[in-house]
């Protein structure tokens, strides 16, 4: 079994298994140890106990993430693989909204600060703006870099906006598509990307090089305005645009690397290059 995938997490010098799943891309976490965390059991039976008495009460009042929670094999104290309950981001933080604890707390607080953050966003979405720009900058990107790839969000939602107007579906439509434009362009598919860059939930173009960047607005921009040309009406045809515009920008691409003689794909993230010397992610 890989490293990745029978990790462990600590929590307040406590044990966390995690499993991460590399076709969905997403983090699962022991519900036990997380319930024995917050409600400092002394021993994993007594963790076990009472998760077996709050599952019961969540799924009688039809809790949905508790309903839909996963068992996976992992690794107990004796040594073996054993089955356990299993939950993703959302449903652990769903699940410790239900428990009453002082470790919980936080978490609750936060939540509900988030939650309220989100609505005032919706009334004033400007103020989304400026959150992203703020918590980018206490992460330790240039402000060049912070306000290019707000530009890139700007170019993103006018490519979705017209997606929408071709009838384009939300989820995996958008994702196809994306993977077209990101593959013509780059060479790799938006998974294989992340991968390449040594990345699993992070954002794929928070990871990005200026240059990277660059081109993925370029791929994105030329997408949005050869559809409002060609104005396509079927989703191969949504398609073929979409490797359209993601050529323009390999073409360019190509066009430097072959005058600079370096590759513009680079395995640099800001993993690995913020926490030294927050600097600018630069080519």
């Amino acid at each position: 079994m890989p490293e990745k995938e029978k990790s462990i997490k600590l929590f307040e010098q406590k044990q966390i298994r995690t499993h991460w799943d590399d076709e969905q891309e997403k983090w699962y976490f022991s519900i036990v140890d997380i319930v024995s965390i917050l409600t400092d059991q002394i021993d994993h039976q007594g963790a076990r106990n009472y998760w077996k008495v709050l599952k019961s009460r969540l799924i009688k009042e039809g809790n949905e993430a508790v309903t839909n929670c996963n068992r996976l094999k992992m690794l107990a104290a004796d040594g073996k693989m054993r089955l356990t309950d299993v939950a993703d981001t959302e449903q652990v933080l769903r699940i410790v909204q239900s428990i009453p604890s002082k470790k919980a707390e936080p978490f609750k607080q936060w939540l509900a600060k988030v939650g309220s953050e989100r609505i005032d966003e919706i009334e004033d979405p400007e103020l989304g703006f400026d959150r992203l720009m703020e918590t980018y900058l206490k992460k330790g990107y240039s402000k060049e870099w912070i306000n290019q790839r707000l530009k890139s969000i700007e170019i993103r939602k006018e490519l979705t906006d017209e997606w929408d107007n071709r009838n384009v579906k939300k989820g995996q439509e958008y994702a196809i598509l994306t993977d077209e434009i990101t593959k013509a362009w780059s060479g790799f598919t938006t998974k294989q990307y992340k991968k390449y860059k040594d990345l699993k939930k992070e954002n794929l173009r928070d990871n990005m090089t200026n240059l990277e960047l660059v081109l993925n607005m370029l791929a994105e921009a030329s997408t949005t305005e050869i559809s409002k040309d060609k104005e396509p009406k079927t989703f191969i045809e949504n398609k073929d645009v979409a490797r359209k515009g993601g050529n323009v920008a390999k073409a360019a691409r190509k066009q430097l690397e072959k005058t600079t003689g370096k590759n513009v794909v680079t395995k640099k993230n800001a993993k690995s290059i913020l926490p030294k010397n927050k600097t600018e992610l630069e080519e």
